[in-house]
C-alpha cells in the first residue's frame, strides 16, 4: 500500500512537470524612452562632430585665404597669388628629378590644392645662373613639368596646372655663391585668378 502511494506520488509529480513544462526565460525589454535618448545622444554627438570639422574646413580655408599675397607678373593676364602654404620645391645640380624629400612637400602641396578644386596654378621652373640661357629655360621647363607630372600622379587635374620656365631670369637670391644658387634651383607655384 505505502508502495502503491509512492508510485501514484511520483507520477502525479512527473505528469505536473510535463504539463507545466520548463519555466521560459523572460527577455527584458528595453524601455523604448531609454533607446529613444540613447539614438538622440548618437545623433547629438554625430552633428557636434560635424560642426567641428566643418568649423576646421572653414578656418583652414580662410587661414589658406590670409596667406594669399597679389603679385603683378607680366606676361600672365588677370592676377596672381602667391601663398607661403604651398611651398617651393629644390632640385639639385643640372637636374629635374623629384627627390624624396621634395615628394613629401608636393604631397602637403597637393593635399592643399585638392581642398580648392576651381584653382588653378602655374609651376615655375627656374635654375641658377649656371649654363646658357638656352640650357637654363629648357631645364626649367624640364623641371616644371617634372613637378606638374608628379602632382598629376597625386589626382589633380593636369587641366588645373600650367607651366612656365624662367631659366635663370628669376632668382630667388641674386649673389652668386653655392648656397644663392641651391636656393634657385626650384619650382615655385603661384595661384591664377580666373
Amino acid at each position: 500500500m505505502i508502495r502503491k502511494g509512492f508510485i501514484v506520488l511520483v507520477v502525479i509529480i512527473c505528469l505536473s512537470l510535463i504539463i507545466s513544462g520548463c519555466p521560459k526565460k523572460t527577455a527584458l525589454k528595453e524601455e523604448p524612452s531609454v533607446k529613444r535618448a540613447e539614438e538622440s545622444e548618437a545623433i547629438r554627438e554625430r552633428a557636434r562632430l560635424e560642426a567641428e570639422e566643418k568649423a576646421k574646413r572653414e578656418l583652414a580655408k580662410k587661414e589658406f585665404e590670409r596667406s594669399l599675397l597679389t603679385k603683378k607678373t607680366p606676361g600672365i593676364a588677370g592676377e596672381v597669388f602667391e601663398s607661403e602654404m604651398i611651398k617651393d620645391i629644390h632640385f639639385d645640380f643640372d637636374k629635374y628629378n623629384i627627390s624624396p624629400k621634395d615628394a613629401e612637400i608636393l604631397n602637403e602641396n597637393s593635399a592643399l590644392l585638392m581642398k580648392y578644386p576651381t584653382m588653378n596654378f602655374q609651376v615655375e621652373g627656374h635654375c641658377d645662373e649656371r649654363g646658357t640661357d638656352e640650357y637654363n629655360l629648357a631645364l626649367g621647363e624640364r623641371r616644371a613639368n617634372s613637378t606638374k607630372k608628379y602632382l598629376i600622379s597625386l589626382g589633380i587635374e593636369a587641366s588645373r596646372i600650367s607651366t612656365i620656365s624662367y631659366g635663370e631670369e628669376r632668382p630667388l637670391d641674386p649673389e652668386n655663391s653655392e648656397e644663392a644658387w641651391t636656393k634657385n634651383r626650384r619650382a615655385h607655384f603661384v595661384i591664377l585668378s580666373k
